[in-house]
């Protein structure tokens, strides 16, 4: 039984619900919504950052803030323990780790925020999988004591290939290496050496004392060499705009059929649902999939009146000129650019329950908003996380195994390679039976889609200077950012969110 004790209501495991359920409002929607995760080893700090972050914001009401204090005098403690303010179930409050995926929702005047603090154990790689889908950005610890170690590496590799655009690396005790600038910039450059080949969009590194609040949300005194944003600083200045999504085809999954009957609108027949990619708008030809008939707009309806225009993330409903045969689960695409149908397709998966997908495996796809029967083709290989490198195919997948399958469909869907932008291409693998989910994923080989920018990178270096990124020894710059050229990839996350607790709380994964 959770224990939590949050500044905020916990969110569990569905994010998008919690976007809906905070919003985003008029008012978020002005500031922005930053979706962000925390990762990194086992007593790097994480739970204490976070904690710090929401410490040092005002964002802990002071009833929360008397029960962090009584536990941690419980405990003998001479300060608050602030790790306390996100450890919320019981286990991890015995063992002082983070076990789940915990949410949190605080804002700033400038910006709103959802919070994924995911666990740093291996064994847990699939909440990690599961807190960075949805996040925009993803706060990477290390000690500065110990510096990059092998869980560094692998939860940048998983923020690759979940399509996360930034990563910032948080060099946490610093105090405890007597605040060494040299130590700061060696970690920085091995953090940058192994992320240069994985098309993070880009990099920040930024000295930090969770437990002191160094560089946490104010700039500290103690780090004079260092004149970059403090982390709060970043997050609220984080680009957030993805012109990309909104110049792709329109793909817009139905999920509700509107049709009231009343006396006042007996012929109304609306098609509801979130646009995914592109923009909508009275007059575009679309094409209705997988049956193929196309059809033209008339009007784009929402509560609050008419639009002349719809784009990604609007929930609207659509009109059309045709009384075309179409239900929940169908796709609306642009004619000019829709997905082609198809019987099978590689995915990309990462393992998620106790019950492994396996060859001739029976299980359910869930694929935007329609759900059709699947059976497990082919497991092709394992993937090191670590390396990055195809291992042996095992019998059977086992808990946060990342592997590529193939999928047989049993009839043909619309079904295309995730898109950076996450716009299309997530997934679920639910068992059947029960309604368990089985694996979450990506359509296409992500591995074989990393390393867009090798060779295009760029690095600003602290004096100034700017290089293609080819020197591996060079550190960060003054205000520790290492940014690559132009033409940044993936500018939003993979739109599937996922536990191995509730499954049925998952978001809808993109079309």
């Amino acid at each position: 039984m959770s224990e939590t004790l949050t500044t905020t209501p916990d969110l569990g495991a569905d994010a998008d619900t919690a976007a809906e359920a905070f919003g985003p409002s008029a008012r978020a929607a002005e500031r922005g919504l930053l979706r962000f995760a925390t990762a990194g080893s086992v007593d790097d700090g994480k739970s204490t950052l976070v904690g710090r972050l929401l410490h040092d914001s005002k964002s802990v009401l002071s009833d929360q803030l008397d029960a962090v204090e009584k536990a941690s005098d419980a405990r003998g403690l001479e300060s608050p323990d602030l790790s306390l303010l996100v450890d919320g179930l019981r286990a991890e409050r015995e063992q002082g780790i983070t076990i789940d995926v915990a949410y949190r929702y605080f804002a700033t005047p400038t910006r709103t925020f959802i919070l994924a603090d995911t666990p740093g154990h291996v064994q847990y790689t699939r909440n990690t999988v599961t807190g960075a889908s949805t996040a925009d950005l993803v706060v990477i610890l290390v000690d500065a004591r110990t510096g990059v170690v092998s869980q560094t590496r692998r939860h940048a590799a998983v923020a690759a290939l979940v399509g996360v655009p930034h990563l910032l690396l948080a060099v946490n005790k610093i105090d405890l290496v007597d605040f060494d600038e040299a130590v700061f910039d060696r970690i920085a450059a091995d953090f940058d050496v192994y992320c240069r080949d994985l098309g993070i969009g880009e990099v920040t590194a930024i000295p930090v004392s969770a437990l002191h609040g160094d560089n946490i949300v104010t700039r500290s005194d103690r780090i004079p060499w260092y004149r970059g944003p403090s982390i709060l600083e970043h997050l609220e200045q984080v680009d957030l705009e993805h012109p990309e999504a909104e110049s792709q085809g329109l793909r817009f999954p139905v999920q509700y059929v509107i049709r009231p009957r009343s006396a006042e609108h007996p012929d109304y027949r609306g098609y509801a649902g979130r646009v995914a990619a592109g923009v909508v708008r009275p007059g575009d030809r679309v094409v209705v999939l997988p049956e193929g008939r196309t059809t033209t707009v008339t009007g784009i309806d929402t509560a609050d009146g008419a639009l002349d225009s719809a784009t990604v993330g609007d929930s609207v409903t659509l009109l059309l000129a045709d009384d075309v045969d179409i239900s929940r689960g169908d796709l609306l695409a642009a004619v000019t650019d829709a997905p082609e149908t198809v019987s099978s397709f590689t995915a990309t998966v990462t393992q998620l329950a106790e019950k492994g997908l396996r060859p001739g495996m029976r299980a359910l796809l869930r694929y935007g908003t329609v759900s059709a029967p699947v059976i497990v083709q082919d497991i092709a290989h394992l993937l090191d996380i670590d390396a990055l490198t195809p291992q042996p195919a095992p019998d059977a997948l086992s808990l946060n195994d990342v592997a590529q399958v193939e999928l047989r469909l049993a009839r043909p869907l619309p079904v295309e390679d995730f898109r950076p932008g996450g716009a299309v291409g997530s997934l679920l693998v639910i068992d059947p039976a029960d309604g368990t989910t089985l694996a979450v994923g990506m359509v296409g080989d992500r591995r074989a889609a990393l390393r867009p920018h090798a060779g295009s990178r760029r690095v600003v270096q602290k004096d100034g200077t700017v290089t293609d990124g080819s020197d591996t020894s060079s550190a960060p710059a003054a205000d520790g950012r290492c940014r690559p050229a132009a033409d940044p990839v993936d500018p939003t996350p993979l739109a599937v969110a996922a536990t191995a607790t509730d499954s049925d709380s998952f978001p809808t994964p993109g079309p």
